[in-house]
């Protein structure tokens, strides 16, 4: 059987680099070959922003009807498309079946919600300042758009990156992950089905050496207007610099240190059950992942019990195997950040609950620790890992302000059965999302998450993100005398 290739896609055309270069990409368990990718060029990173550039200036004038339209047709394309994903995700990034059907039932109705969006693309008019003139204010597409989109929900974090940016208006080079460009390309073959006109969605994949070279040369291309990016922190802040350099906006999301607060009133077995699903689906590595738990003492002997039970029987392994409940990592180097991460904690005083310190390969057993405090990287740094660490606090103004003590500021968690209490404590803990008596991985279709800054970026992938306000002055019929001239 013959290993998958992966082309560019490139104002209309699926191809090979120019240069004809190729790169590996592996199962992240068993390190074996899956699939082949075309590794973009400069010349073709350049061809794909010239595309995009060229189908703005007639796609940002399209109909929002038929925009809508290509929406709805690409959804239900990608409703046809459930064993190609399947299959795309389980040897790209060894997903395990609960984490496959989030990234595909849920995505055919992300679409639609997106197709939707189209409601929202209103302007508003109203007097001029000058007398008898009218002014319309109206939402419009800003250009050619470079999203960067990671790997660990591949389906999800692809269509959010470019579905909406283009019912708003805009075009759009999608940088696909070079762990995942096989799955990523479902969505350019679903909107491009749907009838999308060549040049509005152009995809590229890069080697891991190339990428950076190839995402700097795009970001410095005078024709990207603005640039998404969703993935670490660390590569968020280069890039954020490198689109400061040409002053280009971003829209940013990016780690995740989510803290869940238990008080003593909660119902513990109910919360222990979402957090352990919360901090082990997708082995830890979703950005809303529970990384970090509060919990106030009286109830702290009866969770710990409970989160110990749940952790000692998720096992890590081969996906599709019986008794593997979470697969590896994605790379060995991020089973052993984590280990590290878990053994300075040790060293400085915290203890393991569940967990033996070690990895095999990229795989890594659950991990939960206890006595676990600010200041350790542990609790400082995003893990992206099968690991909780548990805090134990007295009061709950102690809780907000362990909590608080992050620069990550994506979502956040509260149990208690004082609906009162629950909203005081969320409006004191820096977080774009709180959860009361729910997970934390968790999306409204209202709002998508956005951080409010730090090491978890900034911007929403919302309609304002992807439009701007123009406005138009209509100036009275009757000339008035204008300045200057007007003593002539």
């Amino acid at each position: 059987m013959s290993t998958p290739f992966t082309p560019l896609y490139i104002n209309g055309v699926w191809r090979p680099a120019s240069t004809g270069a190729t790169f590996d990409v592996r199962n992240p368990t068993t390190g074996k070959v899956v699939g082949t990718a075309a590794a973009a060029s400069a010349e073709d990173c350049v061809a794909a922003v010239q595309a995009a550039a060229e189908a703005f200036k007639t796609w940002e004038r399209t109909p929002l009807s038929m925009r809508r339209d290509i929406l709805i047709k690409a959804s239900d394309i990608l409703a046809t498309k459930k064993a190609q994903v399947m299959a795309g995700m389980r040897e790209e990034t060894a997903g395990t079946e609960d984490w496959l059907w989030v990234n595909f039932e849920w995505c055919v109705d992300q679409m639609r919600d997106m197709a939707a969006a189209t409601m929202l693309l209103r302007g508003h008019t109203g007097p001029s300042i000058i007398p008898g003139g009218q002014t319309f204010v109206q939402r419009r597409g800003i250009g050619a758009i470079l999203s960067i989109v990671p790997w660990n929900a591949p389906i999800i974090l692809t269509l959010r990156a470019v579905a909406l940016p283009i019912v708003c208006g805009n075009t759009v080079v999608l940088k696909t992950s070079e762990v995942s460009p096989r799955t990523q390309a479902i969505v350019v073959e679903a909107l491009t089905e749907a009838g999308l006109p060549r040049g509005v969605l152009n995809c590229i994949s890069a080697s891991p050496h190339d990428a950076p070279a190839r995402t700097t040369e795009i970001i410095g291309n005078p024709l990207i207007r603005k640039v998404n990016f969703t993935g670490s922190d660390v590569v968020g802040r280069i890039i954020a610099k490198e689109a400061a350099k040409h002053l280009k906006p971003c829209v940013l999301e990016l780690g995740g240190k989510a803290p869940v607060v238990v008080l003593n009133d909660a119902d513990v077995p109910r919360a222990a059950r979402a957090i352990v699903s919360s901090a082990l689906l997708h082995s830890g590595q979703i950005c809303m992942s529970t990384e970090r738990v509060i919990v106030q003492r009286g109830a702290a002997d009866m969770l710990l019990e409970h989160l110990t039970n749940l952790f000692r029987r998720i096992k890590a392994g081969e996906p599709h195997v019986d008794g593997t409940n979470i697969a590896a990592v994605f790379s060995q180097g991020s089973a052993e950040n984590a280990v590290g991460m878990v053994k300075d904690a040790v060293k400085e005083g915290a203890k393991v609950l569940v967990g033996d310190q070690s990895r095999q390969g990229a795989i890594l057993q659950p991990h939960l620790l206890v006595d676990v405090k600010p200041g350790m990287r542990i609790w400082d740094r995003e893990t992206f890992a099968p690991v909780l660490v548990v805090a134990v606090v007295d009061t709950i103004d102690e809780a907000v302000d362990m909590a608080n003590a992050s620069d990550y500021s994506l979502v956040a968690g509260v149990w208690t059965k004082d609906v009162n209490k629950a909203f005081n404590v969320s409006a004191k803990i820096h977080a774009g999302e709180y959860n009361i008596n729910g997970p934390t991985v968790h999306v409204e279709t209202i709002r998508e998450n956005g951080g409010l800054g730090g090491s978890t970026g900034y911007g929403v992938f919302m309609v304002e993100d992807w439009t701007q306000l123009q406005m138009i002055v209509l100036h009275p019929e009757e000339e008035p005398p204008y300045p200057v001239i007007a003593k002539l």
